[in-house]
C-alpha cells in the first residue's frame, strides 16, 4: 500500500511525517498521530493518508483531540462500517472501496474453473507477478474513491450498509 501511494503522491505532496503503523493498530495510529501533531504543530497538517479506515479512525482521534476544527481530510480504505459512518458525519474525507461483490463473483468463477481442471484464460483479464511468481492470471476488479456523494451508489447499492 505504501509503495502504490506514494507512487502516485510523491512529487505532488509534502510530507510532514511518515510512520509504519504498527500492526495497522487504531490505537498505535493515533499515537502516531500524536506524534506528528507534536512534531509539526497542529496548524502544519493539511491532510491525512491512511491505509485503512480503522487506523483513519484512530487518526481522526488525535486529530479532535488536539482541537482541530475543521479536521483535515483523512483517507481511509475498506470502507469499514465506521469508516463510512464518518464519511457521511464528515469526519473522514473518503475510502478506497473495492466492490466486494464484484470480488466475490470471481473469486468464485475462478474457484469453480480451478475445481475443473480448466485454465483461468478466459476468466482472467491480466496477468500480475508477486515476488515467488511471475504471471500469476489475474482479474483487477475497479475501485472507488468512496465519499459523502456517492455512497447510495456504491456500499448500499451494492447491499453492503
Amino acid at each position: 500500500f505504501k509503495k502504490g501511494a506514494k507512487s502516485v503522491l510523491d512529487g505532488k505532496v509534502k510530507y510532514g511525517k511518515e510512520y509504519d503503523t504498527k500492526e495497522w493498530k487504531p490505537e498505535n495510529a493515533n499515537s502516531n498521530m500524536e506524534a506528528a501533531i507534536t512534531a509539526l504543530g497542529k496548524d502544519k497538517i493539511d491532510g491525512v493518508y491512511s491505509a485503512n479506515d480503522g487506523m483513519a479512525g484512530g487518526i481522526i482521534t488525535a486529530l479532535k483531540a488536539a482541537g482541530l476544527n475543521p479536521l483535515p481530510p483523512v483517507t481511509g480504505q475498506d470502507a469499514e462500517l465506521a469508516g463510512v459512518q464518518r464519511i457521511v458525519t464528515g469526519e473522514q474525507f473518503m475510502s478506497v472501496y473495492k466492490s466486494y461483490p464484484a470480488e466475490g463473483i470471481v473469486a468464485a468463477e475462478m474457484a469453480v474453473a480451478l475445481a475443473k481442471g480448466d485454465k483461468l484464460d478466459s476468466i482472467a483479464t491480466s496477468k500480475v507477478d508477486n515476488a515467488s511468481q511471475k504471471g500469476i492470471p489475474t482479474v483487477l476488479v475497479p475501485v472507488v474513491s468512496l465519499t459523502k456523494d456517492n455512497i447510495k451508489d456504491t456500499v448500499i447499492k451494492d447491499g453492503i450498509y
